[in-house]
């Protein structure tokens, strides 16, 4: 006898039950995704001991008479496509056939259906796999499906199923988002009695982000206008989160292709190259996505669960995804902010001696003091040494530079001090406006600890970090005329030769078209030395080597991957980083001035290349709440 057989009926259904059900919130998105298929517009969810003891799933679609809904726990038994031709163009949720026997071979299952046609319903029982019975019952038009003891015959896979919190955090987080793609429909999840979404339907997608997530939440997003392509062919919508709102991973980004929650790199790699330049790289936003398009343009039919699919025109997708999202954080111009502290009773009042003024210091001070009181309950800690103001506190001279270029001041210093940063104490109650219009009519007061611009306007107080303010500048000014052909160069007075690593080498040969793009003169000097002979005007000769062998690293990170014009923005923040000035550096006012006026001119003046904050600013209103006088 061979030893090759054909496996039963039994095994094959378990074998694709493993692709199909990976744990409970599998279950929840296979019917979840079917009641949609089905016209459902109230859809309910419960479920026990996260998904493990119980999910139900009821819904009011368009339901089953009882020849088909036994079919339908037949293996690759469905209604939504019936030729291979239409494989090619699948504009439902579910298509396989696989998700209700791949259910009930791991999970004691009943299903409840009833057709508007029919007079009566069916009820079917099956327990791993073998149905049990078949009745008729009495129900509404829709489909229940009951699915208890999820792996009761699947050992090894339920062994492997985390926490029942963990669990049920899957499943909220599904129906969650199914509930935003879907807002004309009724969403509720309850577990074990306790209702955990409630979300009746909504005319518009604002109103479903508002209802699930709260107003706050909604404040920090940025709506994106419907926008189309290739004569509507593909349609974006959703909403962003602005730079300030950073997550540490990728878990807060949800994407919809047709109504359908996926996962795919290539558009998690458009949504950081638009956030590029505005936010850390660490850091990641949050994003919800909508991308409708003719069925015939996306291939649904590339993974067993469904998440995954590939667009005909990928690189479109892509460089459309990425300049609608980049265009929608520039116009909006966001800017970081912190919530204030909670409010706490007024300290005893002291009057101060006639004639008396409140050092700046003693301002900041009492703010900090008020943040740690506020938030821990403790005693004002003790006054800090006095932060001295560079200039003094009086008005300081104007300048009209409506007419001056953008460019730095010939004589602004470069590169003379370490790069290394101050920090704000965490907690602070600082505001920045939507818009940083207003820093055309700010008063520079002075700098702070010669790192930061202070500076007064009509809406409050402003500290501006003068390295990130001008690390912008130059980032869009270098940025602006490597798109627009070659950057100016200076010539080194000796070549400056560097010895390449054989990994090095092959990125710099990769490379070597952009880096006279940019600027760079170079050409090789021996087995893997290359001679620099000419750099871009802005950089300082003593940064060169540095800056070279960081573009090489970012080649290395980057260029196999990225487009040209990501790496061409890398290299860009590389080159305003290192020309920009630095911390602890004395300016005079009138640098200061010019600092301040370019960064309001520039597109995007909130965050430099790298996703710092460039300026901050206690508002008028937070500072009289901070001294208990509103």
């Amino acid at each position: 006898m061979g030893r090759i057989h054909v496996l039963s009926d039994q095994v094959a259904n378990k074998i694709a039950a493993g692709e199909v059900v990976e744990r409970p919130a599998s279950v929840v998105k296979e019917l979840l995704e079917n009641s949609l298929d089905a016209g459902a517009s109230d859809i309910r969810v419960e479920a026990e001991a996260g998904g493990r003891r119980l999910i139900r799933v009821a819904d009011d679609g368009c339901g089953m008479i009882r020849d088909d809904a036994l079919l339908a726990l037949e293996r690759h038994a469905t209604s939504k496509i019936s030729r291979v031709e239409e494989l090619e163009s699948i504009a439902t949720l579910g298509f396989r056939g696989e998700a209700l026997p791949s259910i009930a071979s791991v999970s004691r299952m009943v299903l409840e259906t009833r057709a508007a046609e029919e007079e009566a319903g069916a009820r079917i029982e099956v327990a791993g796999g073998r149905i049990l019975s078949v009745n008729e019952c009495v129900r509404p038009p829709g489909t229940a499906i009951t699915v208890r003891d999820l792996f009761f015959n699947v050992p090894a896979r339920r062994k492997f199923l985390r926490s029942e919190q963990t669990e049920l955090a899957h499943i909220a987080s599904l129906v969650t988002h199914y509930s935003l793609a879907h807002p004309a429909k009724s969403f509720e999840l309850v577990h074990e009695g306790r209702k955990l979404l409630d979300a009746p339907p909504v005319l518009t997608a604002a109103e479903r982000v508002f209802q699930v997530f709260g107003a706050e939440a909604l404040e920090e997003l940025i709506e994106l206008e419907p926008r189309t392509a290739q004569e509507g062919r593909f349609a974006l919508s959703g909403f962003i989160s602005r730079p300030q709102v950073q997550k540490s991973n990728r878990n807060s980004i949800f994407l919809f292709v047709n109504r359908r929650l996926i996962r795919d790199r290539l558009l998690l790699h458009a949504i950081s190259a638009a956030y590029a330049n505005l936010m850390p790289p660490s850091a990641f936003p949050f994003a919800l996505l909508f991308i409708d398009c003719d069925p015939a343009e996306v291939d649904v039919n590339v993974h067993p669960s469904k998440t995954e699919v590939r667009f005909r025109a990928s690189s479109f997708v892509h460089d459309f995804v990425r300049d609608t999202l980049r265009e929608a954080l520039v116009a909006s111009r966001p800017a970081p902010a912190a919530p204030l502290p909670s409010p706490v009773p007024a300290p005893p009042r002291v009057e101060p001696q006639p004639g008396a003024r409140l050092p700046f210091s003693e301002f900041t001070q009492a703010i900090e003091d008020f943040r740690f009181t506020g938030i821990r309950g403790e005693a004002p800690r003790s006054v800090l040494p006095e932060l001295r103001l560079s200039e003094p506190p009086g008005p300081a001279p104007r300048l009209d530079l409506s007419a001056a270029p953008a460019a730095e001041p010939a004589d602004l210093p470069r590169l003379r001090l370490p790069d290394t940063h101050a920090a704000i104490p965490a907690g602070i109650a600082l505001d920045v406006p939507s818009s940083m219009a207003s820093l055309d009519d700010v008063r520079i007061l002075g700098q702070l600890h010669d790192s930061f611009i202070i500076a007064a306007g009509p809406d409050g107080l402003w500290i501006i970090d003068q390295h990130v303010a001008h690390e912008r500048i130059l980032f869009e000014q270098f940025l602006d005329r490597l798109l627009r052909g070659r950057v100016e160069q200076q010539r080194l007075l000796l070549p400056l030769v560097v010895t390449l690593t054989p990994a090095q080498e092959a990125d710099y040969q990769r490379i070597a078209g952009e880096l006279e793009r940019a600027g760079f003169e170079t050409e090789p000097f021996g087995q893997r030395t290359i001679a620099i002979k000419a750099v871009p005007a802005d950089l300082p000769p003593a940064a060169v080597e540095q800056v070279f062998f960081e573009i090489l690293e970012i080649a290395d990170a980057e260029m196999r991957r990225a487009a040209p014009e990501d790496f061409r923005r890398s290299l860009a923040a590389s080159l305003a980083c290192r020309a920009a000035i630095k911390i602890n550096m004395r300016l005079e006012p009138e640098k200061m001035e010019w600092l301040v006026r370019t960064l309001a001119r520039t597109r995007y003046p909130m965050s430099c290349p790298h996703g710092r904050p460039v300026a901050l600013r206690y508002s008028n209103r937070d500072i009289l709440r901070s001294f208990h006088r509103i």
